[in-house]
């Protein structure tokens, strides 16, 4: 007897259109930047005073979200984000901020209007890989999101409070969607505050895979061509964005109280 052999439907993942308001799209973004942090902590990516990860303000973007000053990662709610303009003032909020991160974060936001969201920790194995001073290698299907799409930004000149650093990382960051920063760290940005955590999440994941691969051995690179066009399968930022609703919906799920 011959078997019914019926393909299987075809459904395809739908980005969510920006909210009808602004207060509604506000909401989401600071709902999605709270998670954020939350995440960071479980991956340990949480050190000191350092880290922040901001969020473009869809009414006014001069203005972006951020978190505050010696605000542990792993208990940081909504309520907790404070706004900022680009001139420094905090226009939300009443605690200090890191003044590295508003230099970096300013600069970026003011000469990208296409970024909507900025990451940067003090990761471990972030760090250990921009000491190389090195880009990532295509070793892994992963690690091809980000090939030709990441920068290197150096030397190391300390702790950037300067406006100036914060342009020159700005410059170096470009259109791509990272930059390592020499003995410093990752630093991602994206579209989507989802897109931009996930980037920082996978760069970090994909600096690890190498340190972990050159210590047991010499690597295989995956070609050129076949790295690009990995690139272009796995490296999209639409892609970027769905790989972290597995993770919105998990920590929600397990912290509810960092909605509010």
């Amino acid at each position: 007897m011959n078997q019914i052999v019926q393909k299987p439907k075809q459904y395809s993942l739908v980005e969510r259109a920006p909210a009808a308001t602004f207060e509604d799209e506000r909401l989401h973004r600071k709902q999605r930047l709270a998670a954020t942090f939350r995440l960071f902590a479980r991956y340990g990516f949480d050190q000191g005073l350092a880290g922040h990860v901001t969020v473009r303000d869809p009414e006014f973007p001069d203005r972006f979200w951020i978190n505050p000053l010696a605000a542990f990662f792993g208990q940081i709610k909504v309520s907790d984000l404070q706004l900022v303009d680009h001139d420094g003032q905090i226009l939300i909020g009443n605690r200090p901020i890191n003044q590295a991160g508003f230099v970096i974060h300013s600069a970026i936001h003011a000469a990208h209007p296409d970024v909507v969201a900025a990451a940067h920790t003090h990761s471990t194995y972030g760090k250990a890989w921009s000491s190389l001073g090195r880009l990532l290698d295509p070793l892994t299907q992963d690690s091809c999101a980000f090939y030709e799409d990441h920068a290197l930004f150096d030397p190391f000149s300390g702790v950037v409070l300067q406006d100036g650093e914060g342009k020159k990382i700005a410059e170096a960051i470009g259109s791509k969607k990272a930059v390592i920063l020499q003995n410093h760290g990752f630093l991602t940005v994206g579209p989507t505050i989802e897109a931009a955590a996930w980037w920082f999440i996978a760069a970090d994941n994909a600096a690890r895979t190498q340190l972990l691969a050159e210590a047991a051995g010499e690597p295989k690179l995956i070609s050129d061509d076949i790295a690009r066009l990995t690139a272009s399968q796995v490296g999209t930022h639409k892609g970027g964005y769905f790989s972290f609703q597995p993770l919105w919906d998990w920590i929600v799920a397990a912290e509810p109280d960092l909605l509010g």
